[in-house]
């Protein structure tokens, strides 16, 4: 236990512990601007060791901060045992732990907490600590430093301005930058200029390309062929963990309810997967004036509005291309003809909004790609590292 003034640091025992460190943003931030809380029963499915299927290959431990009994932050301290397996082009060694799921009521609360995370690392033989990610970089990504005013988007962490300057106020730098792009979709996007002209899937010097939707018969399957192609493309890059089957099968558990066929597209090359994309529906659209634990009319709504699939926002969360493409003219094309392909889908699905998100600051090609449409980020989230 660490303990700095009348502040109280403990690790978290319990359901009703884990409960409180679920519903905690949501009481520290209501009424902020900007600040939309995500669902209750969606926090649990990332962060409960019972149902996240994070915990299938690492391990994790919850602390609260406490002030004369009530609760005024929470983060996480974790380790992934896929990390051993990655990359060394990753920059995760075996020895890196992790942080997450950092909030706070205030400044001065922030320190003690990433020192409570310190020290539960350092204890499991870590040499250093990066984040945050909860709970790891295929989850809920970076600390918010830009976007606060911008709509809530599915799977972007929302933080004050504050909490990224106590970060660093403690003794921790900047290790990545990851932004978000918001584009127009629909008949009328300025987006046509994202490929050169006269290209498009299965049409012309592209038609040894095919193109299809999900297959929601075999939507396991195509949800194998994405993990592949995802892990394929990102294996060599910074902050890379793969999904394994078990992340993949739990996604795919969670947003089968709301999947349309169209939001899958894969490409195809002589029968071959050659790249893939995914795009799921905001589901802020629906719940966001709801709050996090909606009473059983809020509940009904929610229904409903899925039902209708009342969604005008949506987020591609996976991208990727075969690794025989890696290097070739085509394997560089694809992202743009993928994004474009999905674009398109604007024409019949109701969206007015598509966000990239946690693109890498580093990732040139990637940002030029998107820049041609959305000159700016509309989110900016920060990456940070300690040595322990």
């Amino acid at each position: 236990m660490t303990q700095t003034a009348r502040l109280v640091i403990t690790p978290v025992r319990g359901f009703r512990q884990l409960s409180t460190f679920i519903r905690l943003p949501r009481r520290l931030y209501a009424g902020s601007a900007g600040y939309v809380p995500p669902l209750d029963m969606e926090q649990r499915n990332l962060l409960d060791p019972a149902k996240s299927a994070f915990y299938h290959h690492g391990e994790a431990q919850y602390f609260l901060a406490w002030r004369n009994g009530r609760a005024v932050g929470r983060i996480s301290a974790q380790i992934d045992n896929l990390v051993r397996d990655a990359a060394p082009e990753t920059e995760l060694t075996p020895q890196t732990g992790f942080f997450g799921a950092l909030d706070a009521e205030s400044p001065e609360v922030v320190a003690p907490l990433l020192e409570a995370a310190a020290e539960w690392l350092r204890a499991k033989g870590m040499n250093s600590m990066l984040g945050p990610w909860t709970l790891n970089s295929n989850g809920e990504y970076g600390t918010m430093i830009e976007g606060q005013q911008a709509a809530p988007m599915v799977m972007i962490p929302w933080h004050p301005p504050f909490l990224s300057e106590a970060i660093e106020a403690a003794g921790l730098t900047k290790e990545m930058d990851v932004l978000s792009y918001q584009m127009e979709m629909g008949p009328h996007a300025e987006n046509a200029h994202i490929v050169p002209k006269g290209l498009s899937l299965g049409e012309g010097r592209l038609g040894a390309l095919s193109v299809r939707p999900m297959d929601a018969k075999n939507i396991e399957r195509d949800g194998e062929i994405l993990r592949t192609l995802y892990n394929d493309t990102w294996r060599e890059t910074w902050g890379f963990v793969p999904y394994t089957e078990d992340d993949m099968s739990g996604m795919i558990h969670e947003i089968k309810p709301i999947l349309k066929s169209e939001h899958f597209v894969l490409v195809e090359q002589d029968g071959e997967p050659a790249g893939v994309a995914l795009v799921v529906p905001n589901v802020f659209d629906v719940s966001g004036d709801l709050g996090g634990a909606p009473s059983p009319l809020g509940w009904a709504k929610l229904g409903l509005r899925l039902l209708r699939h009342d969604f005008h926002s949506a987020r591609v969360i996976l991208l990727g291309v075969g690794k025989s493409l890696s290097g070739t003219a085509l394997g560089a094309l694809l992202p743009a003809l993928l994004i474009s392909e999905l674009m398109k889908r604007g024409h019949s699905l109701p969206y007015r909004k598509i966000e990239l998100g946690w693109v890498l600051e580093t990732n040139t090609p990637m940002r030029r790609l998107i820049e041609r449409i959305v000159p700016e980020p509309t989110k900016k989230h920060r990456v940070f590292r300690r040595s322990l």
